[in-house]
């Protein structure tokens, strides 16, 4: 009983022995060719490379990401330096590179990049109340400029002065947009509309605008082939229009064109 036992426990011991022997080589093994991976994709590169020098790409104006694949088939490690808003470039792209491109520098080299954080925005300012001089003047602080301006009577406020704006106050925009607003022509009851006097004669326009409450201002002639003259082409403020009582309507009359004299030799 005993001899069987022991050539038993032999055979367990042998078998062990060949399994450990297997684990260790295979170990090894592996390790022999991760080492092999390592001496021929990072030392031998580097060793060879050492003291070399590579060009630097161009990547102003190009994405990120983009930019960072471009620097590293160069032998070269992108960096991120900061990021920056730019009204040039789109947000996400190289605004400014460090070296700069064409330089000459070592393998491995790294290459800081500023991206573009996008266009800055600004809060339009409140222009209620306002004239247009001091209305321009806000909003030029702001870098934004004053768009078209409508006119229209108000009780609220005073003649000149802004009623209301295109943009609210305290919305966000792009530097340089225009802001739209309308202007007070003062209380209703101090306007009225102006009469139209267009291809009436002068005459017939001055008792008009007389009868109206309003004034003849500047007269322009102009040349006309298809109106009799002292007959109104234009008129300013135009027909319809809200005026002060009592202001002056300008006018643009036909005239008739002057006969050339023509000298034969």
């Amino acid at each position: 009983m005993l001899i069987p036992y022991i050539k038993n426990m032999k055979t367990k011991s042998r078998a062990r022995m060949v399994r450990r022997v297997f684990r260790t080589s295979a170990i090894t093994i592996a390790v022999l060719f991760l080492l092999v991976l390592v001496v021929d994709h990072v030392i031998m590169p580097a060793y060879v490379q050492q003291g070399k020098v590579t060009q630097v790409p161009n990547v102003v104006g190009v994405p990120l990401e983009d930019a960072k694949v471009l620097i590293i088939q160069a032998g070269l490690q992108p960096k991120e330096a900061e990021f920056k808003a730019d009204r040039q470039y789109p947000e996400g792209t190289v605004i400014q590179q460090t070296p700069q491109a064409g330089a000459e520098v070592k393998f491995g080299r790294g290459i800081y990049l500023t991206i573009s954080g996008g266009e800055v925005l600004v809060a339009v300012p409140n222009l209620r109340g306002k004239s247009i001089r001091d209305a321009t003047f806000d909003l030029e602080r702001f870098g934004l400029k004053l768009g078209d301006a409508q006119y229209a009577p108000s009780d609220e406020f005073f003649e000149n002065t802004i009623v209301s704006q295109g943009l609210q106050a305290g919305a966000k925009v792009k530097a340089g947009t225009s802001i739209a607003v309308v202007v007070s022509l003062g209380k209703t009851g101090d306007r009225q509309p102006v009469p139209t006097v267009m291809l009436k004669t002068l005459t017939e326009a001055e008792k008009l605008l007389t009868t109206g409450g309003f004034s003849v201002g500047k007269v322009t002639y102009q040349i006309s082939l298809d109106l009799l003259p002292n007959t109104v082409i234009e008129q300013y403020p135009r027909a319809g229009e809200l005026a002060r009582i009592g202001q002056p309507v300008d006018l643009i009359v036909a005239q008739k064109a002057e006969a050339k004299n023509t000298l034969e030799n």
